[in-house]
């Protein structure tokens, strides 16, 4: 029994488009081939959306799903597997829409309500399956449609509130609902219309003032606002002029106000009605007629020296019958200076300020505009000096400077100079700062300032003020005399020198050691020194250097010197003497023993012994130094450095100085025929290889 699938498909019926409400069916059809006609079981399942909706068994080929009553929620991608004889085989996706969804149902928790109170409805699309989106309507007569959009994720209905306002007397309310699809978005049909009916819980508010809304100056005017409430609790009345609240009441159907019209008094007034949510208001514009103009105040000056007459007049355009005063403002409150249309005064400083006049007639009191009085105080000369204090700048560096003036009004007027050039105009109360960031060589001094301000004394000048400029220390350095090595109990002069530096500058002269150690120092007015040092000693070998500083705290570093403290001619000769002594007087030993021997050797036993002590001389030395030629050494050997030396002939000439130098170290043992040999190793000059070699010798001391 042989089969094969040809293919597996999906087929819709009547087609992949169904209308909502009708009969649909979904067909998953196997094309199978087999070698004899023989009896097959076939496994349909069918899927939507990848999710498992229908499963069956037959022996037939075709496979159908049934959907009496298509809804939209049946929209979505069909496929198909078959599986028989361990054989399985797949469709193709046939998608698959259902147009049209089903009418919402809309509902509300009241029929009836207040205005202010809120309407909570529920639309339902009972057949429909999330994500969804709901839109609600308010309608109202005469005015277009206010609508919500609701989207809804995870259930098929959605539900919102409404707010009553005022004015809502019937309202209706409906909703429809959409859903995406693969050609966009479906919308369903509206849903029924909702009717609710609102009822006012207070009339809108009446506001009339007596004994007209037009008015004049002096006038007493009244306001009165009223309404009619169902119910008087939590009712409350607040009369207001653009922003400002001029008077309130709570529980009351009625309210009043009433004060002497001005014309600031001219505009809209406010009565409203409150309670809960809800608000009414009624406006009302007043205008009040003006009785007299303000008065205008003026000044024989606004700016004047201290001490000066200064007269204040007060008036009103066409208008003389007023009671006038004169008044100076301050943080406290006005001032009266004078109940009169005229003040004469000799000013002083402190008379610096605000002034206006008043003018009353009938009750009504009215104010100038402001004048303001400025009293000057003259300047008086101002001081220059650096801010920090010191008149002096390092060469590069920037140079601040403070004029100040201890006397004189503000605002003052300061001016700065360098030379007789202006650089800076600075407007303060009693200082001014300036800095200079051009600071040459030759700036050494040249610097002023000006101050004025409006007194007519004009312009008073500071002292002339001189800055030193400081050049900051450049390359210093350091020699000796003389200079690398310096013989044992001599002077050495150090010289530390700059190339450049304002004076005095302060030189220190260090040695390097494991911490460094401050020798010498000294303040010079000079661009040099010199420091003796005394008798110097081998412990004074090392590295030198010296440092140089002055007020531009700025410390200068020389490069290093090497010194080497080496023995002295004299002292090289001393020890070249006892070398040579020693050198002789063993010498005459060591032949004094060799003939006494001689003397009492025979035959074979003098030719044994001779090679005994050959034998014994050997042994004791050590091995040659591959280093040197001419070195070397043997026992008993102590190292002392400060006995190290060398041998010069001063006679000798520039030969002498310029020969080489050998190292040769020789053992002298002094022999006795009762006991053994002890090792004296001692250093002299070597063979002499040319006629002006100079010869280094190191004694080495034995025990005895």
């Amino acid at each position: 029994q042989v089969f094969t699938f040809n293919r597996v498909e999906i087929r819709v019926q009547p087609s992949v488009k169904v209308k909502n409400g009708d009969p649909m069916s979904i067909i998953c059809h196997a094309d199978i081939s087999k070698n004899t006609d023989f009896q097959l079981k076939h496994n349909f399942t069918i899927f939507k959306d990848g999710k498992l909706v229908f499963m069956t068994v037959s022996d037939k080929e075709d496979a159908h799903y049934e959907i009496p009553v298509a809804k939209s929620s049946d929209t979505g991608e069909y496929e198909c597997t078959v599986k028989a004889g361990g054989k399985l085989g797949f469709s193709n996706s046939t998608y698959v829409w259902v147009a049209g969804m089903t009418k919402p149902i809309l509902t509300a928790d009241k029929r009836e309500v207040l205005e202010g109170e809120v309407v909570k409805l529920r639309c339902e699309l009972p057949e429909e399956v999330p994500p969804l989106v709901f839109f609600f309507r308010k309608i109202k007569t005469n005015s277009a449609p206010k609508e919500k959009r609701v989207p809804e994720q995870n259930q098929n209905f959605s539900e919102v509130e409404y707010y009553v306002e005022e004015g809502d007397n019937i309202l209706q309310f409906d909703c429809f609902g959409k859903r995406q699809v693969r050609s966009g978005w479906e919308s369903s049909q509206h849903s029924n219309n909702t009717l609710v009916t609102v009822k006012e819980p207070f009339i809108k508010p009446t506001l009339i003032t007596k004994p007209s809304s037009n008015v004049t100056e002096g006038d007493q005017i009244e306001f009165e606002c009223s309404t009619m409430v169902a119910q008087i609790r939590d009712i409350e009345i607040i009369f207001q002029k653009n922003r400002t609240i001029l008077n309130s009441v709570r529980d009351k159907k009625f309210l009043k106000y009433s004060t002497v019209a001005t014309q600031e008094d001219s505009g809209e007034y406010l009565c409203k009605v409150e309670q809960g949510a809800v608000s009414k208001t009624t406006k009302l514009n007043v205008f009040v007629s003006e009785l007299f103009p303000k008065p205008t105040l003026s000044a024989s000056m606004t700016k004047l020296d201290e001490s000066k007459d200064l007269i204040l007049s007060c008036s009103i355009n066409g208008f003389r019958r007023a009671n006038f005063s004169i008044v100076r403002k301050s943080s406290s409150g006005d001032i009266l200076l004078k109940s009169s249309r005229v003040l004469a005064i000799k000013v002083n400083v402190n008379d610096t300020g605000s002034y206006t006049c008043k003018a009353e007639v009938k009750g009504i009191v009215k104010e100038s505009k402001p004048v303001r009085i400025n009293v000057y105080a003259p300047v008086s000369k101002p001081t220059l000096s650096v801010v920090n204090g010191s008149p002096e700048v390092v060469l590069g560096k920037p140079l601040q400077l403070i004029c100040h003036s201890v006397m004189g009004t503000p605002p003052i007027t300061f001016t700065f100079y360098k030379g007789n050039e202006i650089r800076k105009n600075v407007t303060n109360d009693t200082y001014a700062t300036f800095l200079d960031e051009d600071i040459g060589l030759n700036d050494n001094g040249g610097y002023k300032c000006d101050a004025r301000n409006n007194h007519s004394s004009g312009v008073k000048t500071s002292n002339i003020l001189n800055v030193t400029v400081i050049v900051p220390i450049r390359d210093a350095s350091l020699g000796s005399v003389p200079y690398g090595e310096v013989e044992v109990g001599s002077d050495t002069a150090f010289l530390c020198s700059v190339k450049e530096g304002s004076w005095p500058i302060d030189f220190k002269f260090f040695k390097k050691t494991d911490h460094e150690v401050l020798l010498h120092e000294v303040r010079e007015y000079s661009d040099r020194t010199i420091w003796h040092k005394k008798t110097m000693k081998r412990r004074d070998t090392g590295t030198y250097y010296c440092m140089a500083s002055n007020r531009a705290s700025m410390d200068v570093r020389s490069r290093p010197i090497t010194i080497s403290v080496i023995l002295a001619a004299w002292q090289k000769g001393v020890i070249a003497a006892f070398v040579l002594t020693a050198m002789a007087g063993a010498g005459a030993v060591a032949l004094w023993w060799f003939l006494r021997k001689k003397k009492k050797a025979k035959g074979p036993s003098m030719e044994m012994s001779g090679s005994a002590l050959a034998s014994n001389l050997t042994s004791e030395k050590l091995p040659r130094q591959p280093s040197d030629g001419n070195y070397y050494s043997g026992s008993g050997y102590i190292e002392d450095n400060e006995n190290h030396m060398k041998s010069t002939d001063e006679t000798k000439g520039p030969d002498l100085e310029s020969a080489e130098v050998d190292y040769t170290e020789v053992e002298v043992s002094t022999l006795d025929p009762h006991r053994e040999i002890d090792s004296v190793p001692i250093h002299f000059p070597a063979p002499e290889q040319k006629g002006t070699e100079t010869v280094y010798s190191e004694i080495r001391k034995s025990n005895n």
